[in-house]
């Protein structure tokens, strides 16, 4: 630790970066050398999964952002290390991408689609206004941009100094892109170099036809991103491009998390693979760190390069390319791919000024106090036992549906309610809870529907959710850190209330729901008998492939599960458990609770 007075941990960490990325070579002699060796040089910076991050701050803690590798966040810090490059380079050719997820991800880019939507107050979107400091080259759709309708979509476009692109995202009615497919940027190499035309090609990811079904059913569909590049490539480089770039919203594992009624989730190594003609791919979607990875072309032989870079505006690619004229035509020499972090380098002033307002907006806004919690209800429990916390979730969704379907031909029918623990991190303190606390607990954008399910399809349900669990043997150690496996996520796992159940992690995948009773009874479930499911969109749709809850809903009011958290916190004015806390699930091996 420093002392109050002296420099914090960033602001060394600055000092050391500036000089770090500091010239080696002037530009002139720079130039001079290049001229001399006819070989020239192009930058592509890009960043991905920015998630609505303009500042270095974390809205559900009302601090500064850190964490326990002390990463740092915000389009404001990859400001800092975009502008050095620039600086670093001095005129020569440099371009910034931007591979998608952009307008969802935190309570500013929510406040902005939920609370004062920039469709109807015409205001610019914060993520419009930080960006166009950057003064990015493109950006390319992600799954999220769909998730507040296709209308605000398009406004933020309009807002952005720059193209947004989405190749494989087509128009239902004409059966051509939505969106721009690609640009074509001439770019001046610097001294004595002819001009270079990049092709940019822009893919997002199928998967929106599922994960918001609601907002692009019957408008779009979502086209394989392979069969889409080999498509687009071709014409490109038919148009001029001397070179081709890439920008994919998709991870590069050639797995989906869906099932194959939809292309390839994550399909960029195998574009890389298959399609001949590309020279590099700025990847996202999966929020990992690729520094640099290289597919050979199975048609050419040729490297194409690969990055990504995190998630919420952590790491900046850097890519750089060695250029050579031959036979009058561009040829890349070399290339390479580095990866830069934003917790070395302070935040842009500029993109600061054009947020602020509307950042110290949203900072007042989810500081409200929504109600008084009688003891403090924690989350870091809620993936292996069954915690107050996530029983406050399912009990709101199940009192909202049982009121809307009263009255009608499934107000007769026991109404269970389906939650996840989103966050390890959430806690509803004693005292007062505040929207930001609300929000960290709930932290997607998602609406409630329900749905039916029988009483074989909720046995599935819960067995194919307790995938999520590692198989422990009866006399094995389990440490909560390792219960799960980590293949699948902490949003991939549901929990169930309004039956009692017992998953048994002793015993193989498929085999693990050892008791299904109805509540406080010793009556099983049987398998014909039906059931109203409370559950958001997102798994409704699809998200995470859960069997048998794809349906049609009974309950769709387009009402969003955060907002309806914190309405009934405010009608009540108390959160106490008493009110809603009742255990039904546990883990077991062989009858014996495992905690």
């Amino acid at each position: 630790m420093t002392s109050p007075s002296g420099p914090s941990r960033r602001q060394v960490l600055a000092v050391a970066a500036a000089a770090a990325t500091a010239p080696l070579v002037a530009a002139g002699p720079a130039q001079a050398q290049q001229a001399s060796r006819r070989t020239w040089d192009l930058t592509v910076l890009g960043t991905s999964d920015t998630h609505g991050n303009v500042y270095n701050w974390d809205y559900y803690r009302d601090a500064e952002y850190d964490d326990s590798a002390h990463n740092d966040i915000g389009v404001a810090k990859l400001a800092t290390l975009v502008n050095q490059v620039r600086a670093e380079r001095r005129g020569r050719a440099t371009l910034v991408l931007d591979a998608g997820d952009t307008i969802q991800g935190t309570p500013l880019a929510t406040y902005y689609a939920k609370q004062e939507p920039i469709t109807s107050t015409g205001e610019q979107h914060p993520m419009a206004r930080a960006m166009n400091v950057i003064d990015y080259d493109a950006v390319t759709l992600g799954n999220h941009e769909f998730n507040y309708g296709l209308p605000l979509l398009d406004l933020w476009i309009r807002q952005l100094g720059f193209p947004a692109l989405a190749a494989n995202a087509i128009n239902e009615a004409t059966g051509k892109p939505a969106f721009l497919p690609y640009v074509i940027k001439k770019v001046s190499l610097g001294f004595a170099a002819p001009t270079l035309r990049v092709g940019i090609l822009g893919l997002t990811n199928p998967g929106s036809a599922i994960w918001d079904k609601a907002n692009v059913e019957g408008r779009l569909r979502f086209d394989d991103m392979i069969a889409t590049a080999a498509k687009w490539v071709p014409v490109m480089r038919d148009r001029g491009a001397d070179i081709v770039l890439i920008s994919a919203h998709g991870g590069d594992s050639g797995t989906s998390s869906y099932g194959p009624e939809l292309p390839n989730e994550n399909p960029t190594a195998l574009i890389a693979e298959q399609v001949p003609g590309i020279d590099a791919i700025l990847f996202g979607h999966a929020h990992r760190e690729v520094v640099e990875k290289f597919v050979t072309n199975t048609q050419t032989g040729e490297q194409v390069l690969l990055s990504e870079p995190s998630k919420w505006g952590q790491r900046l690619t850097r890519m750089d390319f060695t250029l050579a004229r031959e036979g009058g035509r561009w040829r890349i020499t070399g290339k390479r791919a580095t990866m830069l972090n934003t917790n070395t380098v302070v935040e842009d002033p500029k993109v600061l000024a054009a947020v602020r307002a509307q950042h110290e907006k949203t900072v007042g806004y989810v500081n409200q106090v929504v109600a008084r919690s009688t003891v403090e209800l924690s989350a870091a429990e809620s993936r292996y036992k069954d915690t107050p916390i996530l029983d406050f979730i399912n009990h709101v969704q199940t009192e909202t549906v049982t009121a809307a379907l009263a009255g009608t031909a499934y107000a007769g029918l026991p109404v269970l309610s389906i939650a996840a623990p989103f966050s390890r991190t959430a806690v509803f303190p004693a005292g007062d809870v505040k929207i930001r606390d609300v929000a960290g607990l709930y932290v997607f954008d998602n609406t409630l529907e329900a749905v039916v399910l029988s009483g074989a399809e909720v046995r599935a349900y819960l067995e194919y959710s307790a995938k999520y669990f590692r198989t422990f043997g009866p006399g094995a150690t389990v440490d909560p850190d390792t219960v799960n496996d980590p293949a699948v996520p902490d949003y991939n796992y549901d929990t169930i209330s309004g039956l009692d159940y017992e998953i048994d992690i002793s015993r193989p995948v498929g085999q693990r729901i050892t008791k299904l009773t109805h509540p406080g009874t010793d009556t099983p479930v049987i398998d014909g008998e039906q059931f109203v499911i409370a559950v958001n969109n997102y798994r409704r749709s699809g998200g995470g492939n859960f069997p048998g809850i794809v349906k049609t809903q009974v309950y769709n009011q387009q009402q969003e599960i955060r907002q309806l958290l914190i309405d009934w916190a405010q009608a009540r004015g108390v959160i106490d458990p008493a009110d809603f806390y009742r255990p039904n699930w546990r883990l077991v091996r062989e009858g014996v609770p495992v905690f």
